[in-house]
Protein backbone atom coordinates (compact mmCIF):
# COMPACT_ATOMS: atom_id res chain seq x y z
CA UNK A 1 0.00 0.00 0.00
CA UNK A 2 2.97 2.30 0.85
CA UNK A 3 4.70 1.41 -2.38
CA UNK A 4 1.08 2.39 -4.43
CA UNK A 5 1.13 5.68 -2.69
CA UNK A 6 4.36 6.61 -3.48
CA UNK A 7 3.95 5.76 -6.71
CA UNK A 8 1.08 8.40 -6.84
CA UNK A 9 2.74 11.05 -5.05
CA UNK A 10 5.75 10.69 -7.93
CA UNK A 11 3.25 10.92 -10.64
CA UNK A 12 1.21 13.72 -9.48
CA UNK A 13 4.65 15.59 -8.97
CA UNK A 14 5.64 14.70 -12.81
CA UNK A 15 1.91 15.59 -13.72
CA UNK A 16 0.66 18.50 -11.66
CA UNK A 17 3.50 21.25 -13.12
CA UNK A 18 2.05 19.90 -16.84
CA UNK A 19 -1.11 20.61 -16.25
CA UNK A 20 -0.69 23.83 -14.58
CA UNK A 21 1.39 24.75 -17.15
CA UNK A 22 -1.33 23.94 -19.49
CA UNK A 23 -4.10 26.06 -17.43
CA UNK A 24 -2.00 28.75 -18.29
CA UNK A 25 -2.03 28.82 -21.79
CA UNK A 26 -4.30 31.83 -21.44
CA UNK A 27 -1.49 34.93 -21.07
CA UNK A 28 -1.37 38.05 -18.76
CA UNK A 29 -4.02 40.66 -19.70
CA UNK A 30 -2.99 43.20 -22.00
CA UNK A 31 -3.58 46.70 -19.55
CA UNK A 32 -4.75 44.86 -16.51
CA UNK A 33 -2.14 43.57 -13.86
CA UNK A 34 -1.46 39.91 -12.82
CA UNK A 35 -1.21 37.56 -9.40
CA UNK A 36 0.93 35.27 -11.54
CA UNK A 37 4.54 35.17 -11.23
CA UNK A 38 5.67 32.64 -13.86
CA UNK A 39 6.74 32.16 -17.36
CA UNK A 40 6.00 35.31 -19.46
CA UNK A 41 4.60 36.62 -16.65
CA UNK A 42 7.72 35.85 -14.14
CA UNK A 43 10.91 36.35 -16.45
CA UNK A 44 9.60 37.46 -20.05
CA UNK A 45 10.64 41.22 -21.28
CA UNK A 46 7.91 42.77 -22.40
CA UNK A 47 8.09 45.80 -24.71
CA UNK A 48 4.90 47.37 -26.54
CA UNK A 49 4.04 50.49 -28.53
CA UNK A 50 0.96 52.40 -27.25
CA UNK A 51 -0.38 55.19 -29.93
CA UNK A 52 -2.87 58.07 -27.81
CA UNK A 53 -5.02 60.43 -30.03
CA UNK A 54 -5.70 63.24 -27.72
CA UNK A 55 -8.14 66.29 -29.44
CA UNK A 56 -4.61 68.62 -28.41
CA UNK A 57 -2.20 66.05 -29.06
CA UNK A 58 -0.67 62.69 -30.30
CA UNK A 59 1.58 60.53 -28.22
CA UNK A 60 3.72 57.37 -28.69
CA UNK A 61 5.21 55.36 -25.74
CA UNK A 62 7.33 52.58 -25.36
CA UNK A 63 7.98 50.95 -22.47
CA UNK A 64 10.13 48.16 -21.78
CA UNK A 65 9.11 46.12 -18.87
CA UNK A 66 11.13 43.62 -16.89
CA UNK A 67 9.73 41.00 -14.67
CA UNK A 68 12.25 38.70 -12.25
CA UNK A 69 10.40 36.46 -9.71
CA UNK A 70 13.24 36.25 -7.04
CA UNK A 71 10.98 33.57 -5.38
CA UNK A 72 7.89 31.82 -6.46
CA UNK A 73 6.21 33.83 -4.37
CA UNK A 74 7.94 37.13 -4.75
CA UNK A 75 8.48 39.66 -8.13
CA UNK A 76 10.19 42.58 -8.47
CA UNK A 77 11.03 45.13 -11.95
CA UNK A 78 11.36 47.45 -13.55
CA UNK A 79 9.44 50.24 -16.54
CA UNK A 80 11.85 52.10 -18.59
CA UNK A 81 9.46 54.25 -20.92
CA UNK A 82 10.85 56.08 -23.96
CA UNK A 83 7.77 58.47 -25.07
CA UNK A 84 7.36 60.99 -28.02
CA UNK A 85 4.63 63.56 -27.34
CA UNK A 86 3.23 65.85 -30.69
CA UNK A 87 1.07 68.60 -29.18
CA UNK A 88 -1.20 70.54 -31.39
CA UNK A 89 1.06 73.56 -32.80
CA UNK A 90 4.12 72.72 -31.45
CA UNK A 91 7.38 71.30 -31.81
CA UNK A 92 6.87 67.13 -30.57
CA UNK A 93 9.54 66.19 -27.40
CA UNK A 94 10.90 62.93 -27.41
CA UNK A 95 13.09 61.11 -25.21
CA UNK A 96 12.77 58.67 -21.64
CA UNK A 97 10.04 59.59 -19.65
CA UNK A 98 9.75 58.52 -16.06
CA UNK A 99 11.27 55.32 -14.57
CA UNK A 100 9.44 52.94 -11.89
CA UNK A 101 10.56 50.05 -9.86
CA UNK A 102 8.38 47.44 -8.51
CA UNK A 103 7.67 44.60 -6.16
CA UNK A 104 4.76 42.14 -6.54
CA UNK A 105 4.47 39.76 -3.08
CA UNK A 106 1.87 36.91 -3.49
CA UNK A 107 -0.91 36.77 -0.38
CA UNK A 108 -2.64 33.97 -1.55
CA UNK A 109 -3.09 31.05 -3.71
CA UNK A 110 -5.55 28.04 -3.85
CA UNK A 111 -4.96 25.86 -6.86
CA UNK A 112 -7.12 23.32 -8.19
CA UNK A 113 -7.04 20.77 -10.86
CA UNK A 114 -6.87 23.42 -14.29
CA UNK A 115 -7.48 26.20 -12.03
CA UNK A 116 -6.07 29.01 -9.69
CA UNK A 117 -7.52 31.94 -7.31
CA UNK A 118 -4.28 34.35 -6.44
CA UNK A 119 -4.19 37.83 -4.68
CA UNK A 120 -0.79 39.56 -4.61
CA UNK A 121 -0.07 43.06 -3.05
CA UNK A 122 2.32 45.43 -5.07
CA UNK A 123 4.14 48.21 -4.33
CA UNK A 124 5.56 50.38 -7.07
CA UNK A 125 8.05 53.21 -6.77
CA UNK A 126 8.38 55.87 -9.84
CA UNK A 127 10.81 58.24 -10.31
CA UNK A 128 11.16 61.95 -11.76
CA UNK A 129 13.62 61.23 -14.56
CA UNK A 130 11.51 62.60 -17.49
CA UNK A 131 12.67 66.00 -18.54
CA UNK A 132 9.38 68.43 -17.22
CA UNK A 133 11.58 71.90 -17.87
CA UNK A 134 9.70 72.20 -20.95
CA UNK A 135 6.64 71.84 -22.58
CA UNK A 136 5.59 68.92 -23.43
CA UNK A 137 7.02 67.43 -20.28
CA UNK A 138 7.76 63.94 -20.45
CA UNK A 139 7.53 63.19 -16.95
CA UNK A 140 5.49 64.66 -13.96
CA UNK A 141 8.48 65.80 -11.99
CA UNK A 142 7.37 64.01 -8.58
CA UNK A 143 7.90 61.28 -7.02
CA UNK A 144 4.87 58.62 -7.32
CA UNK A 145 4.74 55.82 -4.57
CA UNK A 146 1.76 52.61 -5.58
CA UNK A 147 0.72 50.71 -3.26
CA UNK A 148 -2.55 47.89 -4.45
CA UNK A 149 -3.84 45.15 -4.71
CA UNK A 150 -4.17 42.32 -7.68
CA UNK A 151 -5.93 39.02 -7.99
CA UNK A 152 -7.35 36.33 -10.78
CA UNK A 153 -9.04 33.94 -10.82
CA UNK A 154 -7.92 31.21 -14.01
CA UNK A 155 -9.29 27.79 -15.30
CA UNK A 156 -8.74 26.38 -18.98
CA UNK A 157 -12.05 28.28 -19.70
CA UNK A 158 -12.08 31.82 -18.87
CA UNK A 159 -9.96 33.82 -16.91
CA UNK A 160 -10.89 36.82 -14.35
CA UNK A 161 -8.52 39.32 -13.42
CA UNK A 162 -8.67 42.90 -11.33
CA UNK A 163 -6.75 45.00 -9.66
CA UNK A 164 -6.45 48.70 -7.66
CA UNK A 165 -3.66 51.09 -6.45
CA UNK A 166 -3.70 53.94 -4.95
CA UNK A 167 -0.93 56.40 -5.82
CA UNK A 168 0.64 59.09 -3.26
CA UNK A 169 2.17 61.82 -5.47
CA UNK A 170 4.87 64.37 -3.78
CA UNK A 171 5.03 67.96 -4.71
CA UNK A 172 1.14 69.18 -3.84
CA UNK A 173 0.16 66.97 -7.12
CA UNK A 174 -3.45 65.38 -6.48
CA UNK A 175 -3.24 61.51 -5.63
CA UNK A 176 -5.00 59.10 -7.63
CA UNK A 177 -6.79 56.24 -7.53
CA UNK A 178 -6.78 53.23 -10.64
CA UNK A 179 -8.62 50.29 -10.70
CA UNK A 180 -8.30 47.59 -14.08
CA UNK A 181 -11.12 44.48 -14.59
CA UNK A 182 -10.26 41.90 -17.43
CA UNK A 183 -12.14 39.09 -18.62
CA UNK A 184 -10.28 36.68 -21.00
CA UNK A 185 -11.53 33.67 -23.06
CA UNK A 186 -9.32 31.73 -24.91
CA UNK A 187 -10.49 30.44 -28.78
CA UNK A 188 -8.69 27.41 -29.14
CA UNK A 189 -8.51 24.06 -27.19
CA UNK A 190 -6.19 23.68 -24.35
CA UNK A 191 -2.57 22.26 -25.44
CA UNK A 192 0.60 21.92 -23.92
CA UNK A 193 3.14 23.17 -25.43
CA UNK A 194 0.59 26.23 -25.45
CA UNK A 195 -0.23 27.40 -28.57
CA UNK A 196 -3.77 29.75 -28.09
CA UNK A 197 -5.38 32.67 -29.16
CA UNK A 198 -7.00 34.41 -26.45
CA UNK A 199 -9.77 37.54 -26.27
CA UNK A 200 -9.90 39.85 -23.51
CA UNK A 201 -12.29 42.43 -22.81
CA UNK A 202 -11.30 45.12 -19.52
CA UNK A 203 -12.35 48.34 -18.29
CA UNK A 204 -9.70 50.20 -17.29
CA UNK A 205 -10.42 53.56 -14.95
CA UNK A 206 -8.65 55.47 -12.90
CA UNK A 207 -10.29 59.12 -10.10
CA UNK A 208 -8.63 61.46 -8.46
CA UNK A 209 -10.85 62.40 -5.48
CA UNK A 210 -8.99 65.57 -5.05
CA UNK A 211 -10.50 66.96 -8.08
CA UNK A 212 -13.36 64.86 -8.55
CA UNK A 213 -11.95 63.76 -12.22
CA UNK A 214 -13.06 60.23 -13.00
CA UNK A 215 -12.27 58.70 -16.52
CA UNK A 216 -12.96 55.09 -17.39
CA UNK A 217 -12.17 53.10 -20.60
CA UNK A 218 -13.25 49.98 -22.14
CA UNK A 219 -10.43 48.01 -23.74
CA UNK A 220 -11.18 44.94 -26.33
CA UNK A 221 -7.85 43.04 -27.08
CA UNK A 222 -6.21 39.92 -28.90
CA UNK A 223 -3.61 38.17 -27.71
CA UNK A 224 -1.61 35.24 -29.66
CA UNK A 225 0.29 32.66 -28.16
CA UNK A 226 2.85 30.48 -30.82
CA UNK A 227 4.74 28.96 -27.79
CA UNK A 228 5.64 29.40 -24.16
CA UNK A 229 8.11 31.66 -24.48
CA UNK A 230 6.75 34.44 -27.25
CA UNK A 231 3.03 36.13 -27.45
CA UNK A 232 2.05 39.06 -29.06
CA UNK A 233 -0.67 40.79 -28.43
CA UNK A 234 -2.85 44.09 -29.50
CA UNK A 235 -5.77 46.06 -27.62
CA UNK A 236 -7.66 49.73 -28.35
CA UNK A 237 -8.96 51.78 -25.24
CA UNK A 238 -11.94 54.26 -26.02
CA UNK A 239 -13.41 56.45 -23.68
CA UNK A 240 -16.94 55.76 -22.01
CA UNK A 241 -15.96 58.58 -19.65
CA UNK A 242 -13.47 61.15 -19.04
CA UNK A 243 -13.84 64.23 -16.85
CA UNK A 244 -11.74 66.78 -18.70
CA UNK A 245 -11.63 69.74 -21.09
CA UNK A 246 -12.76 69.37 -24.27
CA UNK A 247 -9.42 69.77 -25.44
CA UNK A 248 -7.56 67.38 -23.45
CA UNK A 249 -10.17 64.14 -23.77
CA UNK A 250 -8.64 61.03 -25.12
CA UNK A 251 -10.29 59.99 -29.34
CA UNK A 252 -8.72 56.03 -28.45
CA UNK A 253 -5.45 54.35 -27.38
CA UNK A 254 -3.91 51.76 -29.52
CA UNK A 255 -1.47 48.88 -28.03
CA UNK A 256 0.71 46.69 -29.86
CA UNK A 257 3.53 44.88 -28.01
CA UNK A 258 5.21 41.30 -27.82
CA UNK A 259 6.54 39.41 -24.46
CA UNK A 260 9.68 37.22 -24.79
CA UNK A 261 10.88 34.55 -22.22
CA UNK A 262 14.41 35.59 -21.55
CA UNK A 263 15.33 33.40 -18.63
Amino acid sequence: MKRVKIHYTILGVLILPLLWQTSLAQGPPISTDTPIFLGLEGRGLRTFIKYTSKENATAYAAPMVLPYNLRTDLLVGVVAPFLRISPEGMASKAGIGDVSVFAKYLLLQNDKLRQTFRIAVKLQETFPVGNNNSLPALGLGAYQTTVGLVGAYITTSVGLYSDIGYTAISKGIPDKITYNIAFGYPLLPVTYPPKQVNIYLELNGNSIPDTGQHSIFISPGIQVIPSKKFLIETGVQVPIQEDLPESQKTNVVVTLGTRILIF
